[in-house]
């Protein structure tokens, strides 16, 4: 009887607590019960970590129990033994955090005990935002007894409180189910339009949650397959049917985004205007006016649908909503990676935000103190039609900032664009916001103040004030968007964006046209055949512009334009579309803003030089009219085998040739590397035998010649061990490549990119790879190598430079005797160690510095960039890049310098070892 008692007494509280806003990580054993739950009373179940609360609790033992025997616990702990974290300490050994505003006393004559407990602040503030608070705090969310014992009979009575951020905070885990109970209820109470799909899976495997919320079905098939696609295609058109009234009842979307989970309330407001929207017929809040008054806004949610279309991407990265962190799991910032898209979370996120092309779009984050809602400063983006989003961004910022002060404790707001000099710019579309501008939406960032519940009313109001903004002014606002697709149908480089183009001092310098009357060119092309340096990264780019609402088209015969003949299935991107902005942004060299005194990020974007593929552009006006088809995807080139040979050479031009010998030399093949340059092939190329390269062909795509000097071939060691000193991004490239990541204990190699330079290390026998200005500062400092030095202007900025290339080095192998490469550390090297070789230099040219934000750039003009040397003593080698090998895993045409370092690093030692010799057999 007494086990059925205490069954039930335990599914009794099981359920409670499933009902109730669930939470994780419980902290302590449940005490066994022994009473019903009734027999306990609390006027509260949430106890809430940004916000003191009260808590009135009552219960009845059925005598009266001498008050000093009744012990009182929370989560099995006494309460006195619960403190506040003290910072200084690192512990939970402050001041008390449960204590006693109304002391236990028995209710007249009755037996029931009253008491008022008081909950503290646990980490004394309501604001969580510090990080060093923010990798705290997950782990006391949880669900604790409340209990009280008569000591006398040992008889407990206990009551489950909920112990969370805010009432509002959700895990992960809690997302989707409370998502699906929201949809259960508004589908019982309205039957609105709710469709749940996954976007995609994170790197762990989690679900991206995305929900569209519409009139119905129809609402949303009208939009995607009707008004969208007029408006991408003849937006003149649908512009003349609002200008006259006859374009009818249609939709607009409006999208909802969080991309740095640990900014809580990017999520958990979401889930907040999900439940309203969904649920609700009437939505009524303040916002403050002009004048500073408060006044009262009601929203008709039927209404509202007819007009608008809700789409909440709750948030981009699953993983650190799990972890806690800003980051994936590769380490990578996402709200750095929307242009990139080298994580499989941003490709699924950008592709559906180009599906849509949202009207207006708010990206939630926290923590910046002035409750900051976007548009940005100067510099901007030359790719925008700024003059035509600008006004209209303003007054949506301002009905959020008025909506998020009357709804919170928050008393103002601040919008860069008005009250910033510089420093928060929207010159890169790597922000998921910015990213939504190039597709014509008001795209901002909104940043509440702080980690607590006023910061979630605030960014919940936001979103309301802005919705109610596109409501009232609907056709305004899609005629806006449609100009801007209308000026990318034409052709029209409209000078009203100039104005807001400006340098430092304010003065409007427009777009960088040059020679050009136009600053967009009619055409891009991306040749396929042998003007084109690598075929793989060009068909990818053709499927990346396709993936983001580029139209590409493939000729489909032979045509000549300024004297180049291009053959059929040439790709070209005809620029007279509405996503010519976007295509251009990507694809353009990018601008020289380093009059600029801040910058935010690093705004270089530039794909063709920085993943090394060739492009051109073509400036003569429907050059390729009558001889394009437009592709849905690209067709990928093939390994082609020639000639019946035993050997053959892998030129070492892609970074396919670095994974496939990875993949070989892990099989325990044998592969070898050319110390000469042969028929077809050079130096540095790589040797397989027939076999082997027939069995991994079809897996990569590699540029294969015949072997003609098996002579001049020097076998490669078995496949090199890695460590990784330095980011996630340098392990996540490395990975990439096909290399083994191991520890720096076991490793052949270390690769760093944060200045993590152990000299014991190389005294040993491992050779080191350098990359950045991070990174020479560190082997500065150990004074390893005599003669090394470096200089930098900051860390933080950035240059695309022209560069020339030691070709006679197998590090070098496969590049050219001119490129272009990236350094995002400000650094170069000044002092080159005797006996060293250098890699590649600054050229001295006046048109060094390509692209980029760099105050002070002049001071790189001819410096070098790259050497590698032996350390005598041990024999390892040390290779230092003040160029950038890895940023953001963008650069990936930089990839096989780092690749070489590590393949031939033994090969390039033995050839310096020969070096010597015959130095010596002459002298």
């Amino acid at each position: 009887m007494q086990f059925r008692k205490i069954l039930i007494t335990c599914l009794s509280v099981w359920m409670l607590v499933a009902y109730s806003i669930p939470m994780q990580n419980a902290q302590a054993e449940t005490q066994v019960q022994t009473q019903a739950e009734e027999e306990m009373t609390t006027s509260i179940s949430t106890i809430s970590m940004t916000e003191a609360r009260s808590m009135k609790v009552k219960f009845d033992f059925g005598e009266k129990v001498p008050l000093e025997d009744i012990e009182w616990t929370f989560g099995g702990k006494a309460l006195e033994e619960w403190r506040a974290y003290d910072s200084n300490t690192k512990g939970y050994n402050g001041d008390p955090l449960i204590t006693f505003a109304e002391s236990p006393a028995y209710a007249g004559d009755s037996t029931v005990v009253e008491a008022t407990l008081e909950f503290g602040l646990l980490y004394g503030t309501d604001n969580l935002a510090p990080r060093s608070i923010r990798v705290l705090y997950p782990d006391m969310i949880g669900t604790y007894d409340l209990s009280v014992m008569n000591k006398n009979t040992e008889e407990v009575l206990s009551k489950p409180i909920t112990y969370n951020v805010y009432d509002e905070y959700l895990t992960y885990d809690q997302l989707k189910p409370e998502l699906d109970r929201i949809t259960e209820e508004a589908n019982a109470k309205n039957g609105r339009f709710i469709e749940y799909k996954s976007l995609g899976q994170s790197y762990e495997g989690r679900d991206i949650h995305f929900i569209t919320l519409a009139k119905n079905k129809k609402a949303v098939d009208k939009y995607l397959n009707q008004t969208l696609p007029e408006a991408l295609e003849n937006p003149a058109s649908l512009l003349k049917k609002i200008e006259d009234g006859t374009i009818g009842d249609y939709q607009v979307p409006i999208w909802f985004n969080n991309i740095h989970p640990d900014e809580v309330e990017g999520v958990d407001a979401q889930v907040e205007l999900f439940r309203k929207f969904s649920q609700e017929e009437e939505i009524t809040f303040n916002v403050v006016n002009e004048q500073g008054e408060e006044e009262e806004i009601t929203l008709n949610v039927t209404d509202a649908l007819e007009h608008v279309i809700f789409l909440f991407n709750f948030t981009h990265n699953p993983d650190g909503r799990v972890h806690n962190t800003r980051a994936n799991i590769n380490g990578f910032d996402l709200n750095r990676d929307n242009a990139y898209q080298t994580q499989q979370e941003s490709v699924v996120v950008t592709e559906e935000i180009a599906k849509w092309s949202p009207l207006s779009f708010l990206d939630m984050h926290g923590y910046v103190s002035d409750f900051l809602i976007e548009p940005c400063t100067p510099p901007h983006n030359p790719n925008f039609e700024f003059d035509l989003l600008i006004d209209n961004m303003l007054e949506q910022a301002h009905s959020m900032g008025q909506a998020g002060t009357a709804n919170s404790d928050y008393d103002s707001y601040a919008i860069p664009y008005l009250d910033y000099e510089n420093g928060w710019d929207d010159m890169t579309p790597a922000y998921t916001a910015i990213y939504s501008m190039l597709h014509g939406s008001l795209g901002h960032t909104i940043e509440v103040p702080g980690l607590n519940q006023q910061s979630l009313y605030a960014m919940v109001h936001a979103g309301l004030g802005a919705t109610d903004f596109v409501l009232e002014n609907k056709d305004e606002l899609f005629s806006q968007q449609l100009e801007v697709f209308k000026r990318g149908v034409e052709g029209e480089d409209n000078r009203a964006v100039d104005q807001h183009l400006v340098n430092q001092q304010g003065e409007a310098i427009g777009r960088d046209r040059g020679d050009n009357e136009n600053f967009f060119p009619d055409y891009y092309v991306l040749p396929m055949h042998d003007l084109q340096k690598n075929k793989k990264e060009a068909a990818e780019m053709v499927d990346y512009l396709i993936r983001n609402g580029v139209k590409v088209e493939q000729t489909t015969s032979k045509v000549e334009v300024d004297g180049v003949t291009y053959p059929e299935g040439t790709y070209i991107v005809p620029m007279k579309q509405a996503k010519r902005g976007f295509a251009n942004a990507v694809l353009y060299q990018g601008d020289d803003i380093s009059d600029w005194d801040n910058m935010y990020d690093a705004i270089v974007v530039n794909f063709p030089d920085l993943r090394g593929f060739t492009i051109e552009e073509i400036r003569t006006p429907d050059a390729f009219a009558g001889v394009g088809a437009e592709v849905k995807e690209a067709v990928y080139p093939t390994t082609e085998i020639a000639e019946n040979k035993g050997h053959y050479v892998v030129k070492n031009v892609n970074n396919d040739a670095i994974k496939a010998v990875n993949e070989l030399l892990k099989a325990g093949k044998e592969v070898g590397v050319a110390t000469a340059d042969g028929n077809g092939y050079g130096k540095g190329d790589y040797v397989i035998k027939r076999n082997d390269l027939l069995a991994i062909k079809d897996s990569y795509y590699l540029e294969v010649v015949a072997l003609d000097r098996k002579a001049n071939v020097e076998e490669l060691p078995a496949a090199p061990k890695v460590a990784v000193a330095g980011s996630g991004v340098s392990r996540f490239v490395l990975q990439q490549l096909g290399f083994e990541i191991t520890s720096v204990e076991e490793a052949d190699v270390i690769v760093d990119d944060t200045g993590r330079f152990d000299a014991a290390n190389v005294s040993v026998g491992k050779s080191y790879i350098g990359i950045g200005g991070r990174a020479l500062s560190s082997v500065q400092q150990s004074g390893l190598l005599e003669g090394f030095s470096f200089e930098r202007t900051n860390f933080y900025h950035e240059g695309l430079l022209k560069s020339v290339i030691n070709t006679d080095s197998f590090l070098t192998s496969g590049y050219g005797a001119e490129e272009i490469l990236y350094n995002t550390t400000g650094s170069w090297i000044t002092g080159v160690p005797e006996n060293a070789e250098v890699l590649a230099k600054v050229t001295d040219a006046e048109d060094y510095f390509v692209a980029g934000w760099w105050p002070g750039k002049e001071q790189v003009k001819g410096q070098v960039l790259a050497l590698t040397t032996t350390v005598e003593e041990s024999g390892a080698n040390v290779t230092l890049f003040a160029n950038d090998l890895v940023f953001r895993a963008h650069t990936e045409h930089s990839y096989r310098l780092l690749g070489n370092a590590i393949l031939l690093d033994n090969v390039q030692e033995k050839e310096k070892g020969k070096g010597k010799e015959k130095g010596k057999k002459k002298n």
